[in-house]
Parts: structure tokens; C-alpha cells; sequence
């Protein structure tokens, strides 16, 4: 790996737990995940060197509201009396990818929630890869699917690198971590911090690469660069151990914003500028909320930051498969594509496991209405 800037490393390293859970049927998640409580929470990085690091913690650059450690009991009664409702009402149609033999010039498979398999000139890139049945460190307790993985782990290509936007359950999940270990020679790219869960892991040193943000790796022809998003992170009782990310995906004449897991921030104005224009966007839609508002984007302001990145066709993720707030299940899609349609961009929306070559036509059938609750009407934001 060559031409890695601001790459840190954590001295905490856990102990390796041996074995791999891959998925066994074409749609079954990985069995078995979170094996293990603490093995799953992680370790505590510490000591960093960067400008977002400071008091033990890192921070957002702007002032962010993340709902009290203490208020989490009375957030869980509100969760537990919700009903279904952040759940479809029946199955919700998957496609089993049907990828090409190498990569497009410009392609994705979005295989639910925040987990999509990218075409960037060539290379495959798989991003917050998550296939366990459950978003949580035991197996039996946590939000669950609303759907399967579309494709087993074992049918992936051959990857030029996986990224991880955090460290939160739902982007980084460590069944999977170890199966693509097992798998692939594939490289990691991840913020500060995250290295010291890898390692913790079993994956090899040389496979690592940590990056502050505007630090960037080059692999070949494929750079990725590490830019600011506005959230936190955590897997336990303390926060902002690790560091929490956008990412920038160029390879050849093309270029693909992923928002990862962010709140909207005046930030992605500058990195449209530095970075764009982008040929794809991959972004945030649900899990929003009043109350969280700072470290969730809802679909305005998604629309938002695809127009200030400079974005061609706009791929909405982190909803469907995981019920994480207070919303309907539908209801990101309905709004992301009402918003959409006011502001001439153009959206794809695809089935979980469908593929689209993103300089081609684009899926824009709703296909969750038949599947999703009554809708709500939404108060304006």
C-alpha cells in the first residue's frame, strides 16, 4: 500500500478468538454472529495525534447533540411500545445480484441498510459490509433484519478494498469481519481508531490502513480519501474512541461520495469543491429523528448534501433492513423521492441484492409500497 497520509495506529491489541461464521444459504446472514459479547465491544483506542482527537475523545468540528447515555432507558420504553411500524408489513422483495465478470465503469448493488457493493472503474469496493441477522453484540438481543443478505459472502468478487465509515454495530460487524478475513486478501480502510478492533480480530497488519480525515491511500489506480462526517461513535458505555467518516472513491475519470452514517454538515459544501463532481453518491435517508437530528440526515437534507457535493445519480441507503428510530418503515423512501423529484435529481432506487450500471437507465419503481405499513403523514421539518 503506498502513499498513505496521516495513517495512525492504536498500541491496544485483543486477544484473537479463532474461527470464522460464513453465510450458508444464498440469503441467510452469517450465522453465529457477535459470538461472544466483549469479543464484538471491542477494545479502547487511545492516543491519537489529529486535530479531531483531543480530551481523550474525538469530536465533531461542529456542536452535535447525541442523545444522553442517561436518557437511553426512557429512549428503549419509547422503542418498545412503537409496535412494528418501523417494520414492512410483508416480505420485502429481494434480487439476487447478477454481477458482471469485472467491474463496470460505474455501477452498484445495494444489498441493504448501509452495505454496497461498488463498480468504480474496474474495482470492486464493498462498503460497511454487515451480514448478520442482528446489528448488536449478542445474538439474541438487538435490531434484527426486516429482510436477508441478497448474496453469500463466499460469492463476493475479488475485492480492491473494503471501507468502513465507524464503529457502530450496523457499519462494522465482526462476523463479517472475520469471513472476509478468511475470504478475501482484501485491504481495510478506516478511520482512526478502528485498526485496534481489526487487530483484535485476527486480521493482519499488513491488511490495515487508518486514516484521519483528508488523508488519503492510493491502491493501484483506486485512491480513497478519508472526509469529514458529522456523528459518533461507540460500542460500549464510552464514546468517540474511534473516529467516524465520509469517504471519497476515485478510480480512473470517476468519483463516488459515500456518506456512511452522518448528520448533515456544511462540511460536505467544501468537500463537493475539493473533491467533486461526483458520479455517484451514496447516501443516508433514514433513522432520523428530532431528537438526533445532528448525527442523522433525513431525506431533505440528503437531496441537499448530493446537490452541494456536486452529485450525478443519487443512491439512497441506511434504511429498509434495520428498524433504528421512530418513523415508518417507508416512509424515507417516500420522502427521499419526493424530494428528489422537486429538485431534478436522479435517484436510484433499487430492490436490496438489485444491481444498476449508474450511466445507464436507473431502478425507479416503488417497489415498497405494496410491502410497507399505512403511511404516516410527516410533520414538517
Amino acid at each position: 500500500m503506498e502513499d498513505v497520509n496521516r495513517r495512525r495506529h492504536s498500541v491496544l491489541s485483543l486477544p484473537l478468538v479463532a474461527g470464522v461464521a460464513a453465510a450458508s444459504a444464498l440469503v441467510r446472514p452469517v450465522a453465529g454472529a457477535a459470538r461472544g459479547v466483549r469479543r464484538s465491544m471491542g477494545g479502547r483506542p487511545q492516543g491519537y495525534s489529529s486535530p479531531q482527537y483531543h480530551d481523550g475523545a474525538f469530536h465533531n468540528r461542529l456542536p452535535s447533540l447525541v442523545v444522553e447515555n442517561g436518557n437511553q432507558g426512557s429512549m428503549a420504553v419509547d422503542f418498545a411500545r412503537k409496535g412494528d411500524r418501523g417494520r414492512p408489513a410483508g416480505e420485502v422483495p429481494l434480487v439476487a445480484p447478477d454481477l458482471p465478470a469485472t467491474a463496470s465503469d460505474l455501477g452498484a448493488t445495494w444489498l441493504g441498510h448501509a452495505t454496497v457493493l461498488l463498480e468504480v472503474a474496474g474495482h470492486w469496493v464493498l462498503v460497511d459490509p454487515v451480514w448478520s441477522e442482528r446489528v448488536s453484540p449478542s445474538a439474541t438481543v438487538g435490531p434484527k433484519r426486516s429482510h436477508p443478505v441478497p448474496m453469500e459472502l463466499a460469492d463476493l468478487p475479488r475485492l480492491s478494498a473494503v471501507l468502513i465509515s465507524h464503529d457502530h454495530y450496523d457499519h462494522l460487524d465482526t462476523a463479517t469481519i472475520d469471513a472476509l478475513t478468511a475470504l478475501q486478501d482484501v485491504p481495510f480502510v478506516v478511520p482512526l481508531g478502528i485498526g485496534s478492533y481489526l487487530r483484535g480480530w485476527g486480521v493482519p497488519e499488513e491488511r490495515i490502513v487508518e486514516l484521519d480525515w483528508d488523508g488519503s491511500v492510493t491502491l493501484g489506480d483506486l485512491t480513497l480519501t478519508c472526509t469529514e462526517a458529522r456523528h459518533f461513535s461507540g460500542r460500549g458505555f464510552v464514546r468517540n474512541l474511534t473516529l467516524w467518516s465520509s469517504w471519497v472513491i476515485a478510480a480512473g475519470s470517476r468519483r463516488v461520495f459515500f456518506g456512511g452514517d452522518t448528520g448533515y454538515t456544511p462540511a460536505f459544501a467544501g468537500i463537493g469543491e475539493e473533491h467533486g463532481p461526483f458520479d455517484l453518491t451514496v447516501l443516508p435517508i433514514g433513522a432520523y429523528d428530532d431528537r438526533w437530528a445532528d448525527i442523522h440526515m433525513n431525506p431533505a437534507e440528503a437531496v441537499r448534501t448530493h446537490l452541494e457535493v456536486h452529485g450525478g445519480v443519487m443512491l439512497p441507503i441506511h434504511w429498509c433492513t434495520y428498524d433504528l428510530a421512530f418513523h415508518t418503515w417507508a416512509a424515507p423512501a417516500d420522502w427521499v423521492v419526493e424530494e428528489a423529484a422537486a429538485h431534478d435529481v436522479r435517484l436510484a432506487m433499487p430492490r436490496p441484492g438489485e444491481r444498476f450500471d449508474a450511466t445507464g437507465p436507473l431502478p425507479t419503481a416503488d417497489w415498497w409500497s405494496a410491502v410497507a405499513h399505512k403511511p404516516e403523514r410527516r410533520r414538517a421539518s
